[in-house]
């Protein structure tokens, strides 16, 4: 007997490690001293670090078969279903941009903040875009086959874009950082409101591409939620994934694997590691039953957009807030990393001590929202 799961465990699982994974990358003691694979690639290439941002949106696509399957079963008009999803992403973004300007007055009353300069683009902002044109893929067209040629049309046209239309000054197919048409569209479009001068890794075109990893997990979400048993399903994302590997592989050769870009190849090859990891957690935990390990990663799964914003905004008052000590001034991050970690460790170690524990102190807070069933969702 075939039975149809509602609520994946291993997703939330899924989700928990993601944001478990992306907070330990960011918060790192001192950003002068963190291992490699704890640090994006520095152009081409990857790293494990570049697996988290597309593993969020491909579960952001995975969730919404079954949230969209819900509503589909209880006949919600089409009209109301946009409403949802314009009034989340409008939140999302909202949120995004909250972030990017908090706090608007940096600890002293003459330094505001300069709106002039402010980040329009980041990674809530992606997902919010990618979220609201998938769903309006996946609203009017719902068939798998139809899912797959959006996929295959929005990889190769963004291919066929970077590498065919010149950009001013650089020429054709350029795909360093300066040189790129991405690169060259968010300048004119965005500005001077860009990550850092000249550069936005969440950029206008490079988010085209990313919902193509959203779609990658609607229709592994509409595999899971299908007829077939839990072996066929676990079969099948090993396959489709060893499929996304291989094809990255391949592509990497004409269109380099690349976060920054987010180029197709990183679409396919991020695609088939997410797919791999959702499988084994699919089969440890919701065919096997083996659940105890992963209770933590449920918890912070549970509250992900809660523990992402509250998280990155704490980040910051440690940055931000000064703190006066017998060697000057120093922040609230200085002190914990200089004066309690560094003492008892090399400066790698102390750097990954912090992040670690970072990641604890927030996965008792989000404890504390579990066991009174606060679930933070828009």
């Amino acid at each position: 007997m075939v039975q149809r799961r509602e609520r994946l465990v291993s997703l939330d699982v899924f989700r928990g490690i993601t944001i478990a994974g992306m907070i330990l990358v960011n918060n790192p003691g001192n950003w002068s001293h963190v291992y490699a694979p704890l640090l994006h690639a520095q152009w081409h290439g990857w790293t494990p670090t570049d697996l988290i941002f597309p593993f969020f949106l491909f579960i952001v696509g995975v969730a919404m078969t079954y949230s969209f399957g819900k509503m589909f079963e209880r006949e919600i008009p089409k009209s109301v279903l946009y409403k949802k999803v314009i009034k989340r992403s409008v939140i999302l973004f909202g949120i995004g941009l909250f972030m990017a300007v908090f706090p608007l007055i940096r600890f002293d009353p003459l330094q505001l903040y300069d709106f002039s300069s402010m980040r329009i683009m980041g990674v809530l902002q992606r997902i919010a875009l990618c979220y609201l044109f998938a769903s309006i893929i996946f609203l009017e067209f719902r068939k798998v086959k139809s899912l797959v040629l959006w996929m295959v049309g929005i990889l190769v046209g963004y291919w066929i874009l970077m590498m065919t239309v010149p950009v001013p000054g650089q020429g054709v197919g350029v795909l360093t950082k300066e040189g790129n048409l991405a690169t060259y569209i968010d300048q004119l479009l965005l500005g001077g409101h860009l990550w850092k001068p000249g550069w936005e890794p969440e950029g206008l075109l490079s988010t085209i591409p990313a919902i193509a990893t959203v779609l990658i997990g609607l229709l592994t979400g509409k595999l899971l939620r299908s007829g077939q048993t839990d072996q066929e399903k676990v079969i099948r994302m090993f396959l489709y994934g060893n499929l996304g590997l291989v094809l990255g592989l391949i592509v990497d050769v004409w269109f380099p694997i690349n976060k920054g870009l987010w180029t197709s190849s990183y679409v396919l090859f991020t695609g088939g590691f997410a797919l791999h990891f959702l499988a084994i957690c699919y089969w440890l935990i919701d065919m096997k039953g083996y659940k105890k390990w992963a209770e933590p990663f449920k918890i912070y799964g549970l509250n992900a957009l809660a523990v992402f914003v509250l998280s990155s905004l704490m980040a910051k008052l440690f940055y931000l807030i000064p703190v006066t000590t017998s060697e000057g001034t120093s922040s609230i991050k200085g002190v914990i990393y200089e004066g309690l970690l560094l003492p008892i460790a090399s400066p790698i170690n102390a750097s990954l001590i912090f992040a670690v524990s970072y990641i604890l102190f927030w996965l008792w807070i989000m404890w504390l929202f579990y066991k009174r069933e606060i679930f933070i969702k828009i």
